[in-house]
């Protein structure tokens, strides 16, 4: 796992930026019709699947723990894609998405964090960033009837939020798998 998360960092890195610029627009743009954030949110979840699949795609015939990033890139794909095949989504709907594409996504980075504490200090970035996640659609299910305004918040707060804890955690895993010379200085644990 070490080494998948490791060859690949910039992935992580890459999906953190593309989270926080999503987390950034819904800041921006609060006035935003729920159907733009739907819009955003499915563009969003297809992308980082994307990225996630085409991850685990590379690394299936290195790495035993291929099929980790390759769930979370199928679980983006069908969320971003759902999202588009409706777009006159209700709030609800919307909520129901985030919250699964949040839950499933935190679950397996939680497996692949603690898959990493074999290998490499600092998978802690990993695990939190699961945890924040999981939090996150924990909190949605929780309080469904919140305003618009506050919700759009709670999503760009979250987006931000776990986009700056997989920028951590890819920059912690960059260059891990070759030893302490090639991993960024500093203990995260």
């Amino acid at each position: 796992m070490l080494r998948l998360l490791s060859k690949y960092w910039w992935l992580l890195v890459l999906r953190g930026v593309l989270a926080v610029i999503f987390g950034i627009a819904a800041f921006a743009l609060p006035g935003a019709t729920i159907a733009v954030l739907v819009l955003c949110f499915g563009a969003f979840s297809f992308v980082d699947g994307v990225f996630s699949l085409g991850g685990a795609w590379s690394a299936r015939q290195e790495h035993a723990d291929w099929w980790l990033p390759l769930l979370q890139g199928i679980a983006g794909i069908v969320i971003g894609v759902l999202t588009y095949l409706n777009p006159a989504l209700t709030a609800v709907a919307l909520l129901i998405y985030i919250v699964a594409w949040s839950f499933v996504t935190g679950v397996l980075q939680v497996a692949a964090g603690i898959a990493l504490r074999r290998e490499v200090k600092g998978e802690l970035w990993v695990i939190l960033s699961g945890v924040f996640s999981i939090l996150f659609a924990i909190f949605i299910m929780w309080q469904p009837g919140a305003g618009a305004l506050a919700l759009i918040w709670a999503i760009g707060s979250w987006a931000i939020v776990w986009g700056a804890l997989l920028v951590a955690a890819g920059l912690k895993l960059r260059g891990a798998a070759h030893g302490p010379a090639h991993a960024p200085s500093g203990h995260l644990r």
